[in-house]
């Protein structure tokens, strides 16, 4: 079963069991009505900004729609371990997925902070939107190079550089150049 389809059977399974109907979720996170339908049938890949305000809607961490356990204790997530746990798309479609997410804490319950490696692939930046949300973003960079538009500015980062910023300012995450990238990424989204 592909990763996309379990965030958008987990959102849907969720959203029943709180007697909350697609009308009200639409209305309570700030999104369009065919936006939070397609997510859940999965024929739209979302972005991050969408599922944290479907989870902030449904009153549920980011992180419930990748759990596939309660680990209460550390989690240590091994070399070669994880694995994908959703693709994401910033683009004005948002068919195709430029960012694929590797979960590094599926695992652990409670949890306040969302640790990923993210492989993002080059993408047209005409076609690329920027989103906002609650929280905050770490990003370090571990391979390639990687444009962060933040606001009005822009920033170059390579290999071994991070950027540390407040979700709530626009912003966009793509390849800086022709050749794929990889991140370390932690979103802390409040609840």
């Amino acid at each position: 079963m592909g990763i996309k389809k379990l965030v958008g059977e987990k959102i849907k399974a969720i959203r029943e069991s709180k007697n909350i109907s697609l009308q009200t979720l639409a209305e309570n996170s700030g999104l369009e009505l065919d936006l939070v339908k397609q997510i859940e049938d999965n024929t739209n890949i979302p972005g991050l900004s969408p599922l944290i305000k479907i989870a902030r809607a449904l009153g549920v961490r980011l992180g419930t729609f990748l759990d596939d356990s309660d680990c209460l204790g550390p989690e240590v997530c091994r070399a070669g371990s994880a694995e994908k746990s959703m693709s994401t798309s910033n683009t004005k479609s948002r068919s195709n997925s430029h960012l694929d997410f590797t979960s590094l804490a599926s695992h652990k319950a409670g949890r306040s902070m969302e640790p990923f490696i993210i492989n993002i692939e080059p993408a047209d930046t005409n076609t690329l939107i920027l989103s906002s949300h609650e929280g905050e973003e770490f990003i370090y960079v571990l391979e390639g190079v990687v444009k962060i538009i933040y606001g009005r500015d822009q920033y170059l980062l390579e290999k071994g550089d991070s950027i540390y910023y407040d979700s709530i300012v626009e912003h966009l995450v793509c390849s800086g150049s022709n050749e794929n990238a990889k991140i370390l990424a932690v979103v802390y989204a409040p609840q």
